[in-house]
């Protein structure tokens, strides 16, 4: 009998089973290390901390996620910007962890991914989405939210809804306001639209640099102002904006979800700050109403119980949020396979790093997860519902599905007007209802409900006017000496009069918006000059003639011309 026992006991030591196959599935910790890098004062930040916190306590409370084995989370508060605070991360990358939910900001993260690929430990961030991130360049980091890529491909669908062709673009002068102002510039682009003025603004602007900056704006001849930029000083954008009348009638104001985020953790807004944003339209990141994002909801207020966001308000949940608490189960399934599949959590010296020993970043004490790779691609796999919806990736590392709640901001509150996906453009039906059906993008197909545009109006805005320091519209006028009653110089002036004129001014007027133009004369004043040479000099392109002549468009010449010759 004891011979018996003694050989169970050697088989099941050795992960021999009783079918002859190894199995070698190394005995799981009592703890997982992790960690999260955000501010935890900003606007997101202070929302995402609550969350991440709460996603632990649940996967921790619940035995059959990892078999056991808790999260412990280490939580640092990179609220510093710049070189300060790519330092503190690398200080927090000094610990054991196997992943770190983070960064929040896309500057830190595209400097830290070097390192994180070097170490071999997986970033996964709700918040940075910069779409250059993406790249194959960072394989180890891992963006759980919105590619910003699927952003701008809204607006562009917007912009091009609308009928509207150029759009000046307001944005933070960093790696990800440039980032996202590119692709936005792409996806016009492939729309027949352009970005016609970028006007950028250092991430510590100030309010002078922002009125100087919106003064050249309201010079430019476009009136579709984008701005991607931060909660920090975005709304200073608007209240600029309102001071030089710039948030009334013909203005178009679109914002990446910058803003509806603010709305959703500061609501409700100061009087003044929401009187400064009326007729805005905003994106928010589309998630799918659920059992799962419901009681999640509910229990928001319990979770917040005793923290406020602007003033006495209770702080509210962003779609930042959501993503954040599924970050940490989407790491908690991918930990779970790992180990499944016999992983093993160990950490090896880089031998490269170990001339930097001595220094006071200490950067020879950050170690190489040796599990990394294996992690990684389990997080890739992942295949789960959380409370913002289905969370799988596609080969291109994004997450599938990608959608946005397109919002206007009315009165004391938002007002969704549609939806935007990927899949099937602008609608005014969620966008879940139109995946089980071919995808349509034709133009009758995509909708969107009435807007209340800046100045109270729900007449769609021109989208553009003749700029204060905009050229004129030049007009050859041919400078008879008969038929003066059709067309003639009046003597000792430079305007014209005549039939001709009467009817051209007649025609300028009845325009819904203003033209400024210049009549410039043609000929001599002796000899009747020939329109067909006119006519002809237009196709030759001609600069300078010296009856002052300047090159123009047909469209610039037609009326005129037209007139006159058809008289003779």
């Amino acid at each position: 009998m004891k011979t018996i026992w003694i050989l169970v006991l050697v088989v099941f030591y050795n992960g021999i089973s009783l079918n002859g196959v190894a199995t070698n599935v190394p005995a799981r910790p009592p703890f997982v290390s992790i960690g999260a890098l955000l501010p935890f004062n900003s606007t997101i930040g202070k929302v995402a901390k609550v969350a991440i916190q709460a996603a632990v306590d649940d996967v921790n409370a619940d035995p059959s996620i990892l078999g056991g084995t808790k999260l412990r989370i280490k939580m640092q508060n990179a609220d510093k910007s710049g070189v300060l605070g790519i330092i503190d991360a690398l200080k927090f990358m000094e610990t054991d962890t196997v992943a770190i939910v983070g960064p929040q900001s896309s500057v830190t993260a595209h400097a830290i991914s070097f390192v994180a690929n070097e170490l071999q430990i997986p970033l996964l961030s709700y918040s940075s989405t910069d779409p250059t991130l993406s790249s194959p360049q960072f394989p180890f980091f891992v963006m759980t939210a919105r590619n910003d890529l699927y952003q701008m491909a809204a607006i562009a669908e917007i912009v091009d809804y609308y009928g509207w062709k150029e759009v000046i673009a307001i944005y933070g002068d960093d790696e990800y306001g440039r980032n996202g102002i590119a692709a936005l510039g792409d996806k016009l682009a492939e729309r027949r639209c352009k970005i016609s003025f970028k006007a950028p603004l250092t991430p510590a602007a100030t309010r002078e640099e922002i009125t100087d900056l919106l003064v050249k704006v309201a010079l430019t001849e476009s009136r579709i102002l984008v701005v991607h930029t931060f909660s920090s000083w975005g709304p200073v954008v608007f209240s600029v904006a309102q001071y030089l009348g710039m948030m009334g009638p013909g203005y178009v104001w679109i914002t990446t979800n910058w803003l509806s985020t603010l709305l959703e953790t500061d609501s409700p807004l100061p009087a003044g700050t929401l009187d400064d944003i009326q007729g805005v339209l905003t994106l928010r990141m589309y998630t799918p109403d659920s059992e799962l994002k419901r009681k999640f909801v509910s229990r928001w207020s319990t979770l917040t119980s005793g923290t406020t966001a602007y003033g006495s308000n209770p702080m509210g949940l962003s779609t930042y949020g959501l993503y954040a608490y599924d970050t940490v189960w989407l790491l908690a399934h991918a930990i779970n396979a790992f180990f499944d599949q016999g992983g093993n959590i160990s950490f090896s010296n880089d031998s490269r790093l170990a001339a930097l020993r001595g220094g006071s970043l200490h950067l020879d004490a950050l170690n190489i997860f040796n599990g990394g790779n294996l992690l990684r691609q389990n997080i890739l796999q992942v295949n789960m519902t959380g409370v913002t919806g289905k969370v799988k990736f596609n080969p291109d590392g994004n997450l599938i599905h990608p959608a946005y709640d397109i919002i206007n901001v009315i009165g004391n509150g938002i007002r969704r007007i549609g939806y935007w996906s990927n899949y099937s453009g602008l609608s005014v039906v969620p966008p879940e209802t139109l995946y089980s059906r071919p995808p349509n993008r034709s133009s009758s197909s995509q909708k969107l409900h009435g807007v209340i545009w800046p100045g109270q109006t729900a007449q769609k805005p021109r989208g553009w006017v003749y700029p204060e320091n905009g050229r004129h519209l030049r007009i050859a006028v041919p400078s008879r000496v008969s038929y003066c009653e059709f067309v003639s110089q009046v003597p000792g002036t430079d305007k014209f009069a005549g039939y001709c004129i009467d009817v051209f001014t007649a025609a300028i007027n009845l325009l819904p918006y203003a033209v400024p133009y210049k009549l410039i004369p043609y000929g001599d004043g002796v000899n009747n000059p020939s329109c067909t040479e006119l006519v002809r000099l237009i196709t030759a392109g001609v600069s300078v003639l010296k009856q002052k002549l300047y090159r123009f468009s047909k469209v610039q010449w037609f009326f005129v011309v037209y007139s006159v010759s058809s008289f003779i």
